[in-house]
């Protein structure tokens, strides 16, 4: 059944009638800029073809009642509720099972957004063929899709950057997790065969051909099954390590150094917030590199680019783990034209730039791989860039 069926089927098992409409976002690869977001920097991803679908119809009092694929009781709150159960401080947990966070923080944070609203009731399912865990953003797929549906139902009309906001506030303040705005920005402004610059100082957005079709080539997602949560200490670590090196700096955010500055950097802090701090400038110029290169030379020449984002992330910014590593070397042995992990880290996918003709053969080499590792079996597959929210039914 595809989840599209499956969140029409669970909605009808919820209510005994049919949803009003059903509603998809998409989750999002990131071609590169990882940990820029929160830094007020540039980031390249891309919405992909998994979506989450959400099934909504209006009630006729000021309930909220979500169900979900992912559990297997419903949760339910009144409209009037969600001020008490919400905001969430940073790493605690939810007032609401955590998956329903997700969603009732979209509709605490929509509120936000248009006070003068009338809101009513609504009942929602939800399903999803995003990998949960994976780094591609299971997580702004459902806030987009939710986002979406209640933008619709309750006639708000809020655009797509609206809406992102809505999106990163929900996953801030209600599931506690300090991430930055990419996720939701590359979710909501999806185009097909193309990635979206993203300025996350500004909100400026461009929409950057891959030329990746036109080339030959595929985008190989590796999933090393290994799952990671952004609500907990890892995460958080790397931002408050951010957050020091830009106070030491002098600077509102690491958005406002530069790689020449590198040198007076290393001599303010010590080793280890200089790495993190290492990391975000130069990456923040990686990905303007990757924009000016796919422009000027196409593709194939952003390979080194890649890899050098891997490093860093590995390197500077310790946020691999040897499955995502395994997967990244595998991958450029055998002929990609460049790879990295992808996502938040400590776990998740990593991406592989590969020749169409070769994809059968690079998955094959990355699954004997991690069996020669003695590493459980990795989920491959490809994306390409793909639409944004849309109304399925």
């Amino acid at each position: 059944m595809s989840a599209l069926d499956a969140a029409r089927t669970l909605f009808t098992e919820l209510t005994g009638r049919d949803p009003e409409g059903v509603w998809s976002a998409p989750g999002r690869v990131n071609l590169i800029g990882e940990h820029t977001d929160y830094n007020e920097g540039f980031v390249l991803p891309f919405a992909i073809p998994h979506r989450t679908f959400t099934a909504a119809r209006l009630r006729d009092d000021d309930r909220i009642r979500v169900t979900s694929t992912f559990a297997a009781e419903p949760v339910e709150v009144a409209i009037s509720e969600l001020d008490r159960l919400f905001p969430t401080a940073v790493g605690a947990e939810p007032a609401v099972p955590e998956w329903s966070a997700y969603v009732l923080g979209v509709a605490w944070a929509i509120q936000l957004a248009a006070p003068e609203a009338a809101l009513r009731g609504v009942d929602i399912a939800i399903a999803s063929d995003v990998p949960v865990g994976a780094g591609l953003s299971s997580s702004a797929a459902i806030e987009g899709s939710v986002a979406s549906a209640l933008n619709d139902l309750w006639k708000l009309d809020l655009d797509p950057v609206a809406l992102a906001q809505v999106g990163r506030r929900a996953e801030n303040e209600a599931v506690g997790a300090p991430t930055g705005i990419m996720d939701q920005m590359a979710s909501m402004l999806g185009r097909p065969d193309a990635a979206t610059f993203i300025d996350c100082r500004s909100l400026a957005t461009e929409s950057v051909p891959t030329g990746f079709t036109g080339e030959g080539l595929e985008v190989l997602v590796i999933d090393t099954q290994v799952s990671h949560s952004h609500s907990t200490g890892g995460y958080r670590e790397r931002r408050d390590a951010c957050e020091r090196g830009a106070a030491l700096l002098g600077i509102p955010s690491l958005r406002d150094a530069a790689e020449s500055d590198l040198p007076r950097t290393a001599e303010l802090m010590d080793d280890v917030t200089f790495r993190r701090v290492r990391h975000v400038i130069t990456e923040n110029q990686r990905v303007l590199d990757t924009v000016r290169v796919l422009g000027s030379d196409g593709p194939r020449a952003i390979g080194d680019l890649l890899v050098a984002s891997h490093a860093s992330m590995r390197d500077d910014f310790e946020i691999s783990v040897p499955e995502l590593d395994l997967a990244v070397e595998t991958a450029l042995a055998h002929g990609a034209v460049g790879a990295r992990m992808t996502g938040g880290g400590f776990g998740g996918a990593a991406i592989a730039l590969v020749e169409r003709d070769a994809v059968d053969r690079m998955a094959d080499a990355v699954t004997r791989a991690f069996a020669d590792a003695g590493f459980g079996a990795p989920h491959v597959f490809t994306v390409h860039p793909s639409d944004g929210p849309r109304r399925d039914a």
